[in-house]
């Protein structure tokens, strides 16, 4: 992959670019957001900072997911609740916090990298969830005649979720399709982008969740091309 690192820290862009081209990732480093957004098309993922001497990084994420869905990781010293939960809605793929442990770091880079590659070359096909249909081919999902804007993460939980539609999966599958590592991703991440796309379904009761264990929607498996008639008969979602 083609990594653009945008960190305005010279001793911590050096120790990225060392890491990420370690692994055998091709790497490139700019320093301001005004930057990132002139070069992001020459990449095939971004590590962004939020503190950026000329604006702030969340603005930089808005600008650039107005015109990609190429990967992002946020990587920031930001800890606080609000910056991570609006990194995460505003489009990013993941929220690390420094300092991070370099091994994770690519963890998290070698994640979405499969992410892409498996994304690569789908054939048209289509989930069809009661009111909510997935068209995989052109990565779109919508509840009825509405479209749902969806972040690439919320995207991905949705499919994640339609493919095994009627049986349960858990937090640690989710964590391990979509981040690589059940146990190296952020289970705050997930809560995130669950919540985010439960109010853009706007369909109470959609998305169980079976306490304890993991999530489940009812309806037809993935490629079935029918619609669900009718909704879970058992105890209602929480």
């Amino acid at each position: 992959m083609r990594v653009l690192i945008v960190e305005d820290d010279d001793a911590m862009a050096s120790a990225l670019l060392a890491s990420v081209r370690s692994a055998g990732h091709e790497a490139a480093r700019v320093g301001r957001g005004e930057d990132a957004l002139l070069v992001h098309r020459e990449h095939d993922a971004i590590l962004l900072d939020l503190g950026l001497p000329d604006m702030d990084g969340l603005d930089v994420l808005r600008k650039l997911r107005q015109v990609t869905d190429v990967p992002l990781l946020i990587l920031t010293a930001r800890d606080d609740e609000r910056s991570v939960v609006l990194g995460l809605r505003s489009g990013a793929d993941d929220y690390l916090v420094k300092p991070v442990k370099l091994v994770e770091l690519l963890a998290r880079i070698e994640a979405v990298a499969r992410r892409v590659a498996r994304g690569g070359g789908a054939e048209p096909h289509r989930i069809d969830l009661g009111e909510v249909s997935i068209d995989l081919d052109r990565r779109a999902a919508a509840v009825g005649s509405r479209p749902l804007n969806l972040t690439a993460t919320e995207y991905e939980l949705l499919v994640l979720l339609g493919r095994h539609a009627g049986s349960v999966v858990t937090r640690e599958q989710i964590l391990d399709a979509l981040w690589g590592d059940a146990f190296v991703a952020s289970s705050r991440s997930l809560d995130v982008h669950l919540t985010g796309l439960r109010s853009k379904l706007m369909l109470p009761g959609f998305i169980i969740n079976v306490r304890g264990v993991g999530y489940r929607v009812e309806g037809p498996a993935a490629g079935a091309g029918g619609r669900q008639a009718g909704g879970p008969s058992g105890g209602g979602p929480r």
